[in-house]
């Protein structure tokens, strides 16, 4: 059996009270993340057309709290406003996506939209108004991620339905149909860019996959088997053809003509297409072997394994934040990250998402939602965990913290709060930086006496 002190040892080393920027090479990267739905609002401003979210969170029963993006936290009309606070928090990069919505509104892409192309050239050029901390930009942008957390879609949007656009009446084989046209799309992405703009712009594409660690939650043979399993159904599954030209085999096997093939000229389209992995990392899971699974749905069932929050000794895998699956388990993205680096040959890794979430609580006084204690402890322990991969050999190049603000959390409305800087939704969406945008200040600043008294 698994001892309580061999698996919290890694948890040890990776929670240092002192983590300090000098801990990460010069040119890493740190940055903050948004996405377009989940911030900009102005549904019906500039000739925008609907997406399968507006439908979505207009239908009775999608979303908790009943709410919806029409207005969000109006990015669109603050953008400005933002970028000061990325610029003053002393953050190097600002990751946020393009409303495809925005861009051709009629959902056919066969005319462009202008006014969308003005407003997302207008933040970029903001941006590059900034001081030095946005050079990374360039005279425009140099890294590109063609979709973020496909899995999300396939599964929580054609398996269980509980994403746009609400899906699950053909959840053993739609999900995945969706991931083989996800991967296609984005290999198809990557060499127009490689064949058209790479030798003028020089940049480079990745796609971004989302991962729970998985670890076994004992030392049973089953129970890693399960934890080899789970971590193939989620990652492998788009990196294994990028890099080995197929599905994992335990997906092939467990999964039958339920899974695509791919033809010899897809293959070829989809081999090596990726400049860098992004990785979008919250919490961990120890993994049990199960021969049916309690979640619903062809994906779960066809891993052979249950999702558990305490290990086979009683110790429970870390403090609970908000939402129900998220765990502060610093040490599981260590582990991620050198998965990636052994499995798939070292590639360039941006830690595109991380970040935890407090529960909405309009009864609670200002001060007390600002004092994010627990947000603090949280990027202090898988910072420091980044760093700790580093060192190990992976080439991890960028971090970049979810979210900027706190915003829309698609099924979960606004109950949830991930932002460094709070939102006031009752009182004209006014920003309040948390305790954790000014520890990051600190942070990134090199105060490392103050990070280390920080609580």
């Amino acid at each position: 059996m698994v001892k309580k002190e061999e698996l919290l040892k890694d948890y040890e080393q990776a929670e240092p009270r002192n983590v300090s920027k000098t801990d990460f090479p010069p040119n890493f990267v740190f940055g903050v993340a948004t996405s377009a739905y989940q911030i900009e609002g102005a549904c019906e401003e500039g000739n925008r057309g609907a997406s399968i979210w507006d439908d979505f969170t207009h239908t009775e029963g999608k979303i908790i709290d009943k709410s919806n993006g029409d207005v969000a936290v109006d990015h669109y009309h603050r953008y400005k406003e933002d970028i000061d606070l990325i610029a003053k928090l002393g953050f190097d990069a600002y990751r946020f996506s393009i409303s495809w919505s925005r861009i051709f509104p009629d959902g056919l892409g066969t005319k462009i939209n202008m006014e969308g192309i003005t407003f997302y050239n207008n933040i970029i050029d903001a941006l590059l108004q900034k001081d030095t901390c946005f050079a990374s930009f360039g005279d425009r942008v140099k890294n590109w991620i063609t979709i973020n957390e496909p899995l999300q879609t396939a599964v929580n949007g054609y398996c269980t339905g509980i994403f746009a656009p609400g899906r699950h009446q053909h959840s053993s084989t739609e999900p995945y149909l969706v991931a083989h046209h996800q991967i296609l799309a984005h290999a198809a992405a990557f060499s127009v860019y490689q064949r058209k703009y790479k030798d003028k712009q020089g940049g480079n594409i990745g796609l971004v996959v989302d991962c729970e660690w998985a670890e076994a939650n004992s030392d049973k043979i089953e129970d890693k088997s399960a934890a080899a399993r789970r971590l193939d159904f989620q990652i492998g599954w788009y990196l294994h053809p990028i890099y080995y030209g197929d599905y994992p085999e335990v997906m092939r096997n467990n999964l039958g003509d339920q899974l695509p093939k791919f033809m010899q000229k897809d293959k070829e389209l989809v081999r090596n297409s990726l400049d860098f992995v992004g990785l979008n990392h919250y919490t961990s899971r120890f993994i049990a072997h199960a021969t049916k699974s309690p979640e619903e749905g062809s994906f779960y069932e066809a891993q052979e394994m249950e999702r558990l929050v305490e290990w086979e000794g009683g110790e429970v895998i870390g403090e609970k934040a908000a939402s129900e699956w998220l765990y502060v388990v610093p040490w599981g993205l260590r582990k991620v990250l050198n998965y990636i680096a052994k499995t798939y040959n070292n590639p360039p890794i941006y830690v595109t998402e991380n970040g935890m979430d407090d529960e909405e609580n309009d009864s609670s006084p200002l001060h007390e939602m600002l004092d994010d204690k627990l947000r603090v402890r949280y990027f202090k322990g898988y910072l420091s965990g980044v760093a700790q991969a580093i060192k190990d050999g992976a080439d991890v190049r960028g971090y970049f913290v979810w979210s900027l603000l706190d915003n829309f959390e698609w099924a979960q409305g606004y109950t949830k709060r991930f932002g460094l800087v709070y939102v006031d939704y009752k009182n004209g969406l006014v920003r309040h930086p948390k305790s954790s945008a000014y520890w990051f200040m600190r942070f990134l600043k090199g105060n490392e006496e103050k990070n280390g008294k920080e609580e």
